[in-house]
């Protein structure tokens, strides 16, 4: 695949997913299915074998001079968060579906069997729970995931997964879709999502590790409604202020953490009253707000929390409010293999690029390959104006540099 095909394929996704503004692909929702129909239509077109797996994640195919060794994988996910930006995910997956292309163009048959896999349901705005696809693949998802609402009200995960064709029995029940170990390898490439290589003028980097982080998508601060004018400040149980009042405590001891060292960040992404009660002269009685925590350390991520904990039993006590929890969603920070990451820095010396590596800040599927016990590793690409906005400015040139190297990866993978 050349880098007009590579391009014009982009433009398509975009086309096809477009949205008022950026692209908006959801989870398990049309403009994902939308996405796999086309990367399908592609595979197939150049001469690729594909399919679906238990979890409805679009599987395409490569057969190797060797078919009964395990397989080496590459990819990424094809979903975005509303109205985001067109890289995000679907960069790995065109890597992929360029490198098996290259393949088969120049005749060589790899030692082992290659699969791409477009993954379903990276990204955790639509449902609250990130990485959906190669949870449901590891046996990782539960009932309580399968019942979340969608981010709208309009139906469950579980609901959204079946009506792909997913296996929601056995994804219910824990079970593994995969044997991981006939997976020797994962390899993905993403868009960096930050200004590291945009900063320093390199078009390529290899991932040293993945933050892990803890998560709430709804937290409640529940105090009472009352007149504005008529309640005094000493009798006020003021959702708002409680809950300024905790941000801003988090915010003081996650710069503490910092001056100790930590690998530490910290959101509050969504912060709101509802629109169907609040007024400007109403007490806010109840807020609702998510958050998260990301580090590349457990420990620095279950002290954090417990911050957060403490915080808000003080605060609540000071504010005469109380704070409800939903349910705590945990994604482990994974280090990428040791192997994988001396071959890529081989590879991208051999091919003039800059060995460099870069942590990643963002949760990626990679992460739950890790965890799964399978040697991962990831490859970043330029990218300006950082992700989850329709201002993500990947450089095709660039994004062939990352295929280049994706590329030599899969012929060397680790044994």
């Amino acid at each position: 695949m050349n880098p007009d095909a590579a391009a014009a394929l982009f433009d398509e996704l975009r086309d096809a997913t477009a949205s008022r503004r950026g692209v908006s692909r959801e989870s398990y929702g049309p403009g994902e299915d939308k996405a796999i129909a086309l990367i399908d239509r592609e595979a197939r077109a150049r001469g690729l074998e594909t399919g679906s797996d238990a979890a409805a994640n679009l599987v395409i195919s490569l057969p190797g001079r060797a078919s009964e060794t395990p397989y080496v994988a590459c990819g990424s996910h094809l979903d975005s968060v509303p109205e985001g930006g067109n890289y995000d995910g679907a960069a790995g997956v065109v890597a992929g579906l360029a490198a098996m292309c290259r393949l088969l163009e120049e005749g060589t048959a790899p030692a082992h069997n290659v699969k791409t896999i477009a993954l379903r349901g990276e990204e955790s705005a639509w449902y609250g729970r990130a990485c959906i696809g190669s949870s449901a693949l590891f046996g990782r998802l539960t009932p309580e995931d399968l019942a979340a609402p969608h981010r709208e009200g309009e139906g469950t995960l579980g609901a959204a997964m079946a009506r792909t064709g997913a296996d929601i029995a056995r994804i219910a029940r824990g079970d593994p879709l995969v044997d991981a170990a006939r997976i020797s390898g994962w390899l993905e490439l993403h868009i960096e999502q930050g200004p590291v290589l945009v900063e320093d003028n390199i078009p390529v980097a290899v991932v040293s590790g993945i933050r892990g982080n803890i998560r709430h998508r709804r937290i409640l601060c529940l105090g009472e409604a009352g007149h504005s004018g008529a309640v005094p400040r000493r009798l006020r149980r003021d959702a708002v202020f409680a809950t300024a009042r905790l941000i801003a405590a988090l915010d003081d001891r996650w710069a503490e953490r910092l001056e100790d060292g930590d690998d530490l960040v910290v959101t509050a992404g969504i912060v709101e009253t509802d629109g169907r009660a609040h007024a400007m002269s109403r007490i806010p009685g109840e807020l609702a707000f998510s958050f998260e925590a990301r580090s590349q350390n457990g420990e620095t991520l279950e002290a954090f929390y417990a911050v957060l904990q403490d915080e808000c039993r003080r605060i609540a006590g000071e504010r005469n409010v109380r704070f409800a929890f939903d349910r705590r969603v945990d994604t482990p920070p994974a280090t990428m293999d040791a192997d994988w990451r001396a071959r890529l820095l081989r590879h991208a010396g051999r091919l003039g690029l800059p060995a460099r590596t870069v942590p990643c800040g963002a949760g990626h599927d990679a992460a739950l390959f890790a965890e799964a016990g399978i040697p991962s590793a990831m490859i970043f690409v330029r990218n300006e104006h950082g992700s989850h906005n329709p201002r993500e400015a990947m450089r095709i040139d660039d994004f062939m540099k990352g295929c280049d190297l994706l590329y030599q990866g899969l012929l060397d993978p680790p044994r």
